[in-house]
């Protein structure tokens, strides 16, 4: 059924091998062409590399690279499209502006590289989206890391690309720089209707922005699909084992300033968000925030509890395991002493309550 559905819609497929000195590099998946696709592993792990495979600036040894129904690279046809004709807007974490030239000229230069591409976003539109009406006199040296960041996506933008590449864009630039340009990115993503290729090692940037995920570890792509069911199925960066869902607002009580979400699992109360009845919210937990419950649960503060049956134990440490448990419609992971489950008999096929405290719950534009 998936695969049926893949193949009405604009694809990125990706399958190749490639060498760079001593690191080796093989990658396959194949994502709808659409939203944020999130690159997410290690530093070190290959993919700034495979970023450079899409562009053209790398060269695989093997395999095929296609977007939609253009082909940018096929070792068995002998085909590899020049980069000017692959049609990728490039923007990488150090910015790259021309420092000799004014915002309104770094953004003058995307557009002049359109080669005879059709215009589907114009000067004004990007600067208006972007927010960069009041840089357009200054030039590159003046900018916060934030500032010249936007205008390097307002000139690739300006290309016209049919796929965007961001190559870890907040790396270079503090907390409060990356607070203020993320809400830009959102809006790009929402807005500019093209595929975003984005790779970072941040898990948060990823949360926030991405519809799917490739997770990239020692060269290897070991997942891809949608963010939620990829985050939830592997450890990630720091040993962060965590559970995503991604929901619908069904109701606020400002009362008691909660916000009830519709999830895959049933209703969770967090604290009250801004988004409307309806809008899509993602929900983040950590494993080390589930509680388990095998009996009465009356008395508890607690305010999200769901029937669940654990599914598998696996070992972490001497003193700490860590159980999948199936709930309606979703798995949820919780980490646990291993005196805990030895004392609550937990095994494969046990039923317990799954307990999350509302204010362990992070919540994020979805």
């Amino acid at each position: 059924m998936r695969e049926a559905a893949m193949r009405d819609e604009a694809v990125i497929a990706v399958d190749i091998r490639l060498r760079r000195g001593d690191f080796r590099l093989e990658a396959s998946f194949a994502l709808p062409a659409t939203g944020v696709i999130a690159i997410l592993g290690p530093s070190g792990s290959g993919k700034s590399t495979l970023l450079g495979a899409v562009s053209g600036i790398l060269a695989p040894e093997v395999g095929r690279i296609a977007v939609g129904h253009t082909v940018f690279f096929d070792a068995a046809a002998r085909l590899d499209l020049p980069i000017e004709e692959r049609g990728c807007g490039y923007v990488f974490q150090d910015a790259r502006l021309f420092p000799h030239l004014s915002v309104a000229g770094n953004l003058d230069y995307g557009f002049a590289r359109r080669r005879g591409r059709k215009v589907i976003h114009d000067k004004a539109e990007i600067v208006d989206m972007l927010g960069i009406g009041h840089l357009l006199q200054r030039r590159p040296a003046t900018l916060s890391g934030g500032e010249r960041q936007r205008v390097a996506i307002g000139r690739a933008l300006l290309s016209q690309p049919r796929l965007l590449l961001l190559d870890e864009p907040l790396s270079a630039v503090d907390r409060d720089r990356k607070d203020e340009i993320l809400p830009y990115l959102e809006k790009l993503r929402d807005v500019a209707g093209l595929p975003i290729l984005y790779v970072s090692h941040a898990l948060d940037e990823v949360l926030r922005l991405a519809s799917q995920v490739v997770l990239v570890q020692e060269g290897r792509c070991v997942a891809s699909g949608p963010t939620a069911s990829v985050l939830s199925a592997h450890w990630l960066a720091g040993e962060r084992k965590i559970s995503v869902f991604d929901g619908r607002v069904a109701g606020h009580d400002s009362a008691i300033g909660l916000t009830l979400v519709e999830t895959a699992i049933g209703t969770f109360r967090v604290p009250m968000v801004e988004t409307p009845i309806g809008g899509l919210l993602r929900l983040v937990i950590d494993a080390r925030d589930v509680a388990l419950a095998t009996g009465d649960i009356a008395g508890l503060s607690i305010r999200n509890r769901f029937r669940a049956t654990v599914s598998r134990i696996e070992p972490i440490d001497r003193s700490q395991a860590l159980l999948a448990l199936k709930a309606s419609g979703g798995e949820v992971a919780a980490v646990l002493t291993r005196d805990a489950v030895s004392e609550l008999r937990l095994t494969p096929g046990t039923e317990a309550w799954c307990l999350v405290k509302s204010v362990a719950v992070d919540r994020l534009p979805s």
